[in-house]
C-alpha cells in the first residue's frame, strides 16, 4: 500500500497536537492549516471538513491499533505481559491518537467513542484466549487503564505515580499469576 502524502500527514498530526492542546474547538481549519504550514486549500484538497478531519485521525488509530495488536500477538512475553507494559505512556503515535480520539470523545464525538470502544474490544479480544476468564480479562483491562491513566497524571509531578523497572515486573508477574 503506499504511503499517504505528507501534507496529508502533517495535517492529522497538526490537527491532533490541536485538539491535545487546545481541545476540539479550537482545532479549526484555520487552525489547523496554519500548524500544519499549509494553505487552507491544501488541506481541504486532503479533508473537505472538520468531520472528515476526524474521520482521517480515527482511520489513522484503527491502523496504529492494527500495527500494535501485531507487536502483541508476536511479544515474545505474551500478549497480557506486553498489553500491561505499554500501558505505560511513551509519547508515541498511537498514545498520541488515543489521547486526541479521547479529547474528542469528551467533547461530544460519538464517532471518537465509538473508536475508542472498538480499539478497547480489540484489545479485549487479542487478551481474551491468554487468560482463563472474563474476571481475568477485567483485571488485566483495568490495572491497563490505571496505568494509563496514572501515567497521565505524573506528567509533572513530583512524586511517582506508576511502576517503572522492577516494580512494573513485578506488577506484570501477579497479574499473570492471577490471570493465568
Amino acid at each position: 500500500m503506499p504511503r499517504p502524502p505528507l501534507a496529508r500527514e502533517r495535517v492529522l498530526d497538526a490537527f491532533e497536537a490541536l485538539v491535545i492542546a487546545d481541545g476540539e474547538r479550537s482545532a479549526t481549519l484555520d487552525a489547523t492549516a496554519k500548524a500544519a504550514g499549509v494553505s487552507k486549500g491544501g488541506l481541504l484538497y486532503h479533508f473537505g471538513s472538520k468531520d472528515e478531519l476526524v474521520a482521517g485521525m480515527l482511520e489513522r488509530l484503527d491502523a496504529l491499533t492494527t500495527a500494535d495488536l501485531e507487536r502483541m500477538s508476536s511479544a515474545a512475553e505474551g500478549p497480557v505481559a506486553y498489553y500491561v507494559r505499554t500501558s505505560v505512556m511513551e509519547d508515541d503515535a498511537l498514545d498520541r491518537a488515543l489521547i486526541a480520539a479521547s479529547r474528542l470523545a469528551q467533547a461530544g464525538s460519538s464517532a471518537a467513542a465509538d473508536a475508542l470502544r472498538n480499539v478497547r474490544r480489540r484489545w479485549a479480544d487479542q487478551i481474551r484466549p491468554h487468560v482463563r476468564d472474563d474476571a481475568s480479562l477485567d483485571l488485566v483491562m483495568l490495572v491497563s487503564d490505571g496505568l494509563y491513566f496514572n501515567n497521565s497524571l505524573d506528567v509533572h509531578g513530583p512524586e511517582r505515580l506508576i511502576p517503572n523497572g522492577d516494580e512494573l515486573r513485578d506488577l506484570i508477574e501477579l497479574v499473570l499469576r492471577a490471570t493465568a
